[in-house]
């Protein structure tokens, strides 16, 4: 029973992610965890992934059996490892087990599915290599679990020039799992006892349009984060992104709210807070879904600007205060209610005994812990896992031990499950709660590893008690536990020298003025302490290991180097955010430290001398990012360890120490972004396969770069190469090179021996004229330079930017270019157009105001953006004809928006305009058939496939539309369904309205709605059905407005209707716009519709089994792609 209750509550990944670690652990599968993590997944994801010997670890044996999903990366050398066999047949033992719903996912990477199959190729190799040193039963077990795998339906990556990017794979499989994990998850009902009816009531608020931020209020331990969670999962994958932030309250008192808001903004905008127009234009473009917990004061509602958010976007709070939801704006207070009788009795039932319903012995006994819990989840859930196991005799001792506190508390029956922790247990409680809550999971556990054996089972064992939880990979506890622990170190002792942890300000500098004998201090943390200025007189604290002053404004230097201060088991410094610090200096004493961080200290000027023969053999990690004024940073030959270096953004450092020799150090964790004043190319470690060096002042390439031989990517965008060594050609593996921005006037390399080279950006640079004939190219960036000529390229290019660019003259003949789908020219000098390429999906040439022509255009383009082109005159299309549309892919169809735009060209004539309206409608007619195929499919409604074109003008098209009208509203016949089968109805709309005073970045929506009424319907009876369909105009960050009226064609796949025999439809337009205004918080406002018309395409129901058949036929074939997944 005790293994049971231990397994049922270890702690709960969503996916396990298996990976041969030498293959794909710096490429694909790093960037397929993060896209996990941005979705919020809670992802095991083994970092060292080093061979650990012939036997699974336990931990890996733990992690796969609480994880709900498994993906597997089979990379060519998955075999030869024996932990990543022995991985896989523990993931398809799982997957067998009846009882079990564990969900498999292979990625084929660069292999052959057939060869996993039949285990062929180098598998054979690897499998022969392991016969001869491992047992026959494995060797059974790891054929039979690797064929199976190999015949699994996954997605094959063959990674040629032919094959998909690998971020579009990776988007793949990301909406797959959330869409699986979603259908296969248990109902609330089922894990969180008493919440259900409090969630639906949530889900339709968060649906009502009016309201923006919900709270949720009540008392400690009620369920006030357990049903905000509940909600957030459910609804999360219907936003464009979505974060959950657990103790708010603590978070910005440990890291401070502008660091914190960096951090939030950074995750919300991808990364690209110092990018572009100003944040919250950005977030006014984006749906979003935002929870923050524990929630103290109505400032920290809007300390990351959720007043600029974009339409549709909701905000959950959490707080004990009704005040502070109050004046933080919630729209709608939701109070959480203590759970009734009968769930009480249920939920303790599942933590004391594991079952649903109480055994009959113990019934009477069970009804005092629930009658003592009060309807309070923690307190049931604490007290049922304090009783697991336990005779009656020992629930009788519980209940008088409860008895003798007089009224019992919620504080009370906590205090009563701590007494029973072990020292370890103990250890690690204190250390959450005063140090570690809202932290990493991956970081406390390595951390405390470091301090105790045993740590990760015990963080374990502390979450099956329900003392600590692990949410969205972050470890935490709940308020009150985090209190009592507090308590718990005060009560040690009554004088603070004598205790093993301050936190007091006003403790710790009594303590170092006066107090000599600190033998018990292991831990000081007086982070955002105003008056501190110094460290002095810790010679006594000969058993400190942690010490953190984040945040300390008066701070001026931890100690002089005149004291004498032995520090040997002091592991971790924070000295963060002390704007005052100047220095840091001594410590040579501190020979086991591993851990510090000095970041956004911006008077730091100068570290230790490197005369003072620092030992830095067990130094890990070091922070130094945002340190402005930092100038050198000393000697790092002894750190033989380090695996970490941050120095983003020291605007003031000249020169790195030489870095070659630090073998644990790897690309993703050396940052030198925005050192503005760094000249010298690094000396850094052989193995890199990254090296990123943007915005600084690095004039060349040196000679170095070819001992990066396993190197992959180079960026240098904004820093200041002028001269690039000809040894960069000796690097066979660069995939990607950026020097965009770079004073660099002429490519003069040959690039042939790059023969990975994939992606070349040079956006911004000085370089007039470019010839590359590299076929492994696919991208080409070249926006912004000073050319006037258009380049020489490969044919292999999928994707080339010349926007900003003099090219006056499209010469090249682009019969050659039969790979490209992407081409930006906008804002270019080019004049005349004439593109004959059917491949071509991307075409964007806005704001070319010297373009006239544009001819023999691709009919089925899926973009087309010519804004702002106030000469062109002339549009027109190669051959336009039904047949043409229909013959395209239909999953690509289903999973684009088809964008139409030529905003402010005035000067198209007559016959363009009807070239563009003819173009339009032909798009929708073969639109309107793969959509009516997948009429059953579920789709997010924000991001719903439709067709938007939009042009000047104040007309709407006779033979287009044939039943228009002089306002917003309209009616019309539904023509009779002669055949004899059924049919559907897609409805093609046109409006005529003056955008004339919206910005481009503003949002937009086209709201239709209409009624359509069956025979006898109306007022005289019968039937009549309402729908309403939104269509977002999408937008982009320019704030380029619209100038007088436009005529906008819209179809969307939400207006497919299947026909009920209807006789008659009426409908009502409306366009609606989401303003910013700095000044009034932004709003909505409605733009006059002046015209409006409809087309009704009848689409034969047929067509929808003829796309099921396709479906069913492509399902059949091992391609490269996501194979169909469908149960």
């Amino acid at each position: 029973m005790a293994s049971s209750s231990s397994s049922s509550r270890q702690m709960k990944h969503q996916v396990f992610l298996s990976f041969r670690g030498e293959d794909t652990r710096l490429n694909f599968t790093v960037h397929l965890l993060q896209a996990l993590k941005d979705k919020g997944l809670n992802v095991f994801f083994d970092e060292e992934k080093l061979e650990k010997g012939e036997e699974l670890s336990h931990a890996l044996s733990q992690a796969i059996a609480a994880s709900d999903l498994s993906i597997l990366v089979l990379s060519k050398d998955y075999a030869s490892s024996q932990s990543c066999l022995a991985e896989l047949s523990d993931i398809m033992d799982r997957k067998r087990m009846p009882t079990d719903k564990h969900i498999v996912l292979p990625i084929f990477y660069h292999v052959d599915p057939s060869d996993v199959r039949n285990i062929g190729g180098t598998f054979k190799t690897s499998f022969e290599e392991h016969e001869s040193k491992r047992p026959i039963e494995d060797m059974k077990r790891w054929k039979v679990a690797f064929a199976e795998i190999g015949a699994s339906k996954g997605w094959h990556i063959e990674g040629g020039k032919s094959d998909r990017f690998e971020t579009e794979y990776i988007k793949d499989v990301v909406e797959y799992v959330l869409k699986k994990l979603n259908s296969n998850c248990r109902s609330v009902s089922e894990e969180l006892v008493g919440i259900d009816d409090q969630k639906k009531k949530l889900l339709v608020l968060i649906e009502q349009a009016g309201i923006h931020v919900i709270g949720l209020w009540g008392m400690s331990g009620i369920g006030k984060t357990t049903l905000a969670d509940a909600v957030y999962k459910e609804v999360s994958p219907k936003f464009e992104c979505s974060l959950f932030l657990q103790n708010i309250s603590e978070k910005i008192k440990k890291q401070g709210s502008e660091s914190l808001r960096n951090e939030l903004l950074s995750k919300l905008l991808n990364n690209t807070l110092s990018i572009g127009y100003p944040y919250h234009e950005r977030l006014n473009n984006k749906k979003i879904l935002l929870v923050f917990d524990d929630v103290t004061d109505p400032d920290q509602m809007d300390f990351v600007g959720v007043k600029y958010f974009g339409p549709g976007s909701k905000i959950i709070v959490t707080s004990r205060d009704i005040q502070v939801l109050r004046n933080g704006g919630a729209n709608h207070i939701h109070e959480v209610k203590k759970l009734n009788m009968n769930d009480s009795f249920q939920l303790f039932s599942t933590y004391a005994f594991q079952l649903l319903n109480l055994p009959v012995d113990f019934k009477y006994l069970s009804f005092k812990f629930v009658e003592y819990a009060q309807g309070n989840p923690l307190a049931l859930k604490v007290l049922g896992l304090k009783l697991y196991t336990k005779s009656i005799k020992e629930w009788k001792s519980e209940v008088t031990k409860l008895k003798q506190c007089g009224e019992i508390k919620l504080s009370h029956i906590l205090k009563s499950s701590l007494d029973g922790l072990d020292e370890l247990e103990k250890n690690i409680f204190l250390d959450v709660a005063r140090i570690f809550k809202g932290q990493h999971l991956n970081y406390v556990e390595k951390i405390l590893s470091n301090y105790y054996k045993g740590a990760r089972c015990g963080i374990s064992k502390l979450v099956g008690k329900c003392l600590l939880e692990v949410k969205y990979e972050s470890i935490s506890m709940h308020g009150m536990l985090e209190e009592m622990g507090k308590d718990i170190v005060m009560q040690e002792s009554e004088y603070p020298g004598k205790r093993s942890r301050l936190w007091n300000c006003k403790d710790v500098e009594e303590v170092i003025s006066y107090d000599k004998n600190l033998t018990n201090l292991r831990e000081i943390d007086v982070s955002y302490c105003k008056n501190l200025r110094k460290m002095h007189n810790l010679s006594g604290a000969i058993n400190l290991e942690l010490l953190r002053c984040i945040g300390c404004e008066s701070l001026v230097e931890l100690w002089s180097e005149d004291d004498h201060i032995e520090l040997v088991n002091l592991r971790e410094i924070y000295v963060s955010e002390c704007k005052n610090i100047r220095k840091i200096c001594n410590l040579s004493r501190a020979i086991n430290l591993e851990f510090l961080d000095c970041s956004y200290s911006k008077s730091l000027v100068e570290l230790w001398n490197e005369d003072d023969r620092m030992d830095l053999v067990h130094l890990r990690k070091i922070y130094f990012d945002g340190c402005v004024n930092l100038r050198k940073i000393p000697n790092l030959s002894r750190a033989i360890n380090l695996e970490f270096l941050g120095c983003s953004n020291c605007k003031s450092l000249v020169e790195l120490p030489c870095l070659n020799h630090l073998a644990s150090l790897h690309q993703y964790s050396l940052r030198l972004n925005g050192c503005y004043s760094l000249k010298k190319f690094p000396k850094v470690p052989r193995p890199f396969c990254s090296l990123d060096l943007p915005e600084t002042k690095v004039e060349e390439v040196s000679d170095s770069i070819k001992d990066l031989h396993k190197l992959e990517t180079l960026w240098l965008g904004k820093s200041k190469v002028k001269k690039v060594s000809i040894n960069i050609l000796k690097l066979e593996f660069l995939r990607k090179l950026d020097l965009s921005g770079c004073p660099i006037e002429e490519v003069s390399l040959p690039f042939d021996p790059l023969c990975n080279l994939q992606h070349l950006k040079m956006s911004g640079s000085a370089v007039k004229n470019v010839s590359i004939k590299l076929e492994s190219l696919r991208k080409l960036n070249l926006s912004g330079c000073p050319m006037v000529k258009f380049p020489e390229i490969p044919g292999s290019l999928i994707k080339l930017n010349l926007s900003g660019t003099q090219i006056e003259e499209v010469s090249l003949p682009f019969d050659s270019l039969c790979n490209l789908q992407h081409l930006n020219m906008s804002g270019s000098a080019v004049k005349n157009v004439s593109i004959k390429l059917e491949s071509l999906h991307y075409l964007d040439l806005s704001g070319c105001p010297k373009i006239e022509l544009l001819s023999e255009l691709p009919p089925y383009l899926e973009v087309l953006s010519v804004n702002d082109c106030t000469s062109l005159e002339k549009v027109s299309f190669t051959d336009q004809n039904l047949n043409q549309f229909d013959s395209l892919d239909d999953e690509y169809c289903i999973n684009h928006n088809f964008l139409m735009r030529f905003r402010n060209c005035f000067n198209l004539n007559q016959d363009s305009t009807n070239n563009i309206e003819a173009n339009a409608m032909l798009k929708i007619g073969s639109l309107a058939k793969k959509w009516a195929a997948r009429y059953d499919w579920q789709y997010n409604p924000d991001r719903a496939p439709s067709l938007i074109c939009c042009f000047p003008g104040n007309k709407i098209s006779a033979n287009m539309f044939k039943c228009q009208s002089m306002n917003s509203s309209l009616s019309l016949k539904i023509a009779p369904n002669g055949g004899s089968g059924s049919r559907f109805l897609v409805f093609a709309i046109c409006l005529v309205a003056d955008l004339t005073h919206c910005l481009e970045f503003q949002l937009r929506e086209c709201i239709c709605e209409y009624q359509l009424t069956t025979a006898g319907g109306g007022n005289g009876g019968g039937g009549c059905e309402n729908f309403r369909s939104e269509i977002r105009f999408r937008s982009f960050y320019e704030p380029v407005k619209y100038m007088d009226y436009h005529v906008f064609i819209l179809s969307s796949i939400d207006m497919v209707i299947e026909d009920k025999n209807y006789e008659e439809a009426t409908f009502e337009f409306y366009i609606k716009n989401f303003h910013f205004d700095e000044d009034n918080d932004g709003g909505e406002k409605y733009i006059k519709v002046e015209r409006c018309g409809v087309h009704v395409f009848y689409v034969d129901a047929t067509e929808k089994r003829v796309a099921g058949n396709k479906r069913k036929a492509l399902a059949m074939m091992v391609k490269k792609g996501m194979e169909d997944l469908k149960d």
